[in-house]
């Protein structure tokens, strides 16, 4: 069952790769725009990242919860850097940044047109994002 689980959350981690590709260059788009106006390409681009968020978060909450439920102690994951990012560190960063996506796709949802604030919670969700992607697993870097 676990393997399962980690195959679709690496799956679904090159999907939410793309997604937020996506998502960063509609919002320098919309941002840099003549007017500022939200499209329904963003509209549609933010519900999908935000949804993949939330598929992603789902997925690696239940692998933790299998994990821990094998008698890992706290103790030893934060003594050891690699096993703090991957028990700590990743899923905290990824549950504030699909609390910020959320939000962002609540404001495009409901406004016309790209405010500072949306713009700068959308930079700050995708930096948490990247900070907590696990490149090195991933790549092989």
């Amino acid at each position: 069952m676990y393997n399962i689980l980690l195959n679709a959350h690496k799956g679904f981690g090159y999907l939410e790769l793309l997604l937020v590709s996506l998502f960063i260059i509609t919002l320098v788009i919309t941002s840099f725009g003549f007017s500022g106006k939200i499209k329904p390409l963003f509209r549609k681009i933010t519900l999908f990242t935000m949804i993949f968020f939330h598929i992603q978060f789902l997925l690696g909450i239940v692998m933790l919860g299998i994990h821990f439920s094998s008698g890992t102690d706290m103790g030893s994951i934060m003594k050891d850097a690699a096993l703090r990012f991957q028990y700590v560190e990743h899923p905290f960063s990824m549950l504030i940044a699909a609390i910020l996506m959320t939000i962002v796709n609540k404001k495009v949802k409901t406004n016309d047109t790209l405010s500072l604030k949306i713009f700068f919670m959308g930079i700050l969700a995708v930096a948490l994002f990247a900070f907590a992607f696990p490149w090195a697993k991933v790549f092989g870097l």
